[in-house]
């Protein structure tokens, strides 16, 4: 039976991991290690409550995990309140797919971006991925751009 529950410090390692696993499914290809700048962002943001992940569970195994760090930019009429969630860390073990478990997560982290204030949540989605967020009602913003730094 799935069960559903916040991160907390005790799965970091576990949740890292499966941050990487999940990138690399997605066709990151960099070799460097990355678990060093989670961690510290995961603590960090952890702590000041600027992040909040939701567990999926099969016993003391993590199978799904989601994540939702909330920022905040200026005002403006789509967002009034100037409070955005970032979805991010969305992944499902391939051997526990199909079986609802990643909408029920999104459906907690949303619901923690409701109760902190934000008016949008926001995420660049994988190609796996589109079709559970047009089904939860996200919309696509053409207008996305990013410039590397």
């Amino acid at each position: 039976m799935i069960t559903y529950r916040k991160l907390t410090d005790k799965e970091l390692d576990t949740f890292i991991q499966m941050r990487i696993r999940q990138l690399r499914e997605e066709g990151a290809t960099e070799d460097i290690d990355l678990a060093p700048a989670l961690r510290d962002y995961y603590e960090r943001h952890m702590a000041g409550g600027t992040f909040v992940s939701w567990l999926a569970m099969d016993g003391g195994q993590i199978v799904g995990t989601s994540g939702m760090s909330f920022v905040e930019k200026p005002p403006y009429f789509g967002c009034p309140s100037g409070k955005m969630g970032l979805l991010s860390s969305m992944f499902t073990d391939p051997n526990y797919r199909r079986r609802g478990i990643a909408r029920e997560l999104l459906s907690r982290v949303v619901e923690e971006a409701r109760k902190y204030g934000c008016g949008t949540v926001q995420i660049t989605a994988s190609d796996m991925g589109v079709l559970l967020y047009t089904d939860f009602g996200f919309v696509k913003n053409g207008n996305f751009m990013q410039y590397k730094l």
